[in-house]
């Protein structure tokens, strides 16, 4: 029996693509140091948080975008 993909599963790729989001909309000068292979899925739901929080904003203040980074840093393997 194949595995039906639903838009609620928790895949790398789908790390990749929130990542992927938040590095463009910070305009992240380093994004190659952020990749989904170094996120555990285990903190899906808290990057998905991060996500929403991100692409809901228009803009970010230096110290909200210090914070951010430093939130995804320790959502790290």
């Amino acid at each position: 029996m194949e595995q039906e993909r639903t838009d609620t599963m928790k895949t790398e790729e789908q790390v990749n693509r929130m990542l992927d989001d938040i590095k463009e909309k910070l305009q992240i000068v380093n994004a190659g140091a952020i990749k989904a292979k170094d996120f555990d899925l285990d903190k899906f739901d808290d990057l998905e948080e991060v996500h929403a929080h991100v692409m809901s904003r228009n803009s970010f203040s230096v110290n909200e975008m210090d914070a951010i980074v430093s939130e995804l840093g320790q959502m790290r393997k």
